[in-house]
């Protein structure tokens, strides 16, 4: 285990006319489906096959009861991206990537949001923002909402702001990896 800082930025998409979607088009076969209803275990293979490299844990420490109750909420929503062409792993549930979604009064906050690893470098990560940011519109926004950190891909925040997300503020702090 080693302590290192870590870096995190609150991003926001104030409106939708702000948003830019992504200049290239997904592989032919890229979908996104509603994960309706999300086990524990699929929601834990999921954040597993695209968080582990990035040091994703938080959800790890939860009892399944709180997941599951956390999961059966009607504010929170997952979605999977499909792309049999660039991934076809059974691990995940043959998903290439997810996003959750969390409506929080008049913001729905992009909670987790990423890629398995094969999937990275296909073109796939700013469809499926585009997916998500449409769907958090669609169930009501005013405003969409995320976070990274300096853990996370290092393409995650110069995307966010290629789309249009602007950065609200950012903290500091350290963490065990």
């Amino acid at each position: 285990m080693a302590l290192v800082r870590v870096l995190r930025t609150y991003l926001e998409l104030p409106d939708r006319a702000a948003f830019r979607g992504p200049s290239h088009a997904p592989p032919d076969d890229a979908r996104v489906e509603r994960i309706d209803p999300c086990s524990v275990p699929l929601y834990r293979a999921l954040y597993r096959a695209v968080g582990e490299r990035w040091h994703w844990r938080d959800q790890n420490r939860r009892p399944d009861a709180e997941l599951q109750a956390h999961l059966d909420d009607p504010n929170v929503s997952m979605w999977g991206l499909r792309a049999p062409s660039v991934v076809s792993r059974d691990d995940a549930g043959g998903y290439a990537g997810y996003f959750e979604l969390v409506r929080r009064g008049a913001d729905v906050e992009i909670l987790y949001f990423g890629l398995v690893p094969e999937a990275i470098g296909h073109r796939l990560g700013g469809f499926m923002l585009a997916e998500a940011v449409d769907r958090a519109w669609s169930i009501g926004a005013d405003r969409v909402v995320l976070n990274t950190c300096t853990l996370d891909a290092p393409q995650a925040l110069p995307n966010y702001k290629a789309r249009g997300f602007v950065e609200v503020r950012e903290e500091s702090y350290e963490t065990e990896i």
